[in-house]
């Protein structure tokens, strides 16, 4: 008989995903101190110590400075309409979110040849990525990064660092309807910039959501655009524009 040793940190990792899984702790509320699972698990404080750090690492659970760890408020659920007819900004402000923007970066990118391919653009053109920290109710939910060509917009290094809508950018070189091509939804982790953008940690999933911006009238790609949304403090209601 094969003796499997058992693994003390997994049994209260578990244990305490199924109280949040069954809901036997509410949003919010504090959980057990270190001292209070060493004593129910009979283990080194260690071994509780990473388990607590490890559901952490994951959004379930946070830290306050002297205070203790608490289960995580419970998510703010977002209406996500996924087609490009109109901007984020437009989308959250007609949805009455308390919606504010920063604009983290403007910076060439190296050649890449998907999204020069997706832009039309030459190997030797300059193209430029704009980043935008998006904000509800004053906590970070998502990294816009746009993707635009020089040669279609020849100011774009210079006025990047001054757009929060990259709509109404469009809008004031003469672009006024917009369409967007099939949409792709993937999973990533965090890196170490975007865990401090988005006041996450490692271990926390993104939503990863990529497609391209048209323009309506002349069917010319005006961007690639790539956000990238956390999944910790917010739910998505994912729907389609009509």
């Amino acid at each position: 008989m094969i003796f499997i040793p058992v693994n003390k940190e997994m049994v209260i990792i578990e244990d305490l995903m199924k109280r949040i899984v069954m809901k036997e702790m509410a949003p919010g509320s504090k959980l057990p101190s270190e001292n209070e699972l060493v004593d129910t698990y009979q283990v080194p404080r260690m071994t509780v110590r990473n388990a607590l750090t490890k559901l952490e690492e994951r959004g379930y659970i946070y830290s306050k400075q002297g205070k203790g760890r608490y289960l995580k408020e419970k998510s703010i659920q977002i209406q996500l309409p996924l087609t490009g007819k109109t901007s984020f900004t437009e989308k959250m402000e007609k949805m009455n979110y308390d919606l504010r923007t920063e604009n983290i970066c403007c910076q060439k990118i190296i050649y890449d040849p998907k999204i020069y391919q997706i832009l039309h653009a030459d190997k030797n053109d300059a193209v430029y990525q704009i980043g935008r920290l998006r904000y509800i109710n004053e906590e970070p939910i998502a990294i816009h990064y746009s993707f635009v060509s020089e040669a279609k917009f020849p100011k774009i290094k210079d006025d990047g660092p001054m757009i929060f809508s990259m709509f109404s950018y469009y809008r004031n070189h003469g672009i006024q309807q917009f369409a967007s091509t099939k949409t792709l939804l993937s999973i990533t982790f965090p890196t170490s910039k975007e865990q401090q953008l988005l006041s996450c940690k490692s271990m926390v999933p993104l939503i990863v959501v990529e497609s391209d911006c048209i323009d309506a009238q002349t069917k010319k790609v005006l961007e690639h655009t790539k956000i990238l949304y956390r999944s910790d403090r917010f739910k998505y209601d994912i729907t389609v524009d009509s």
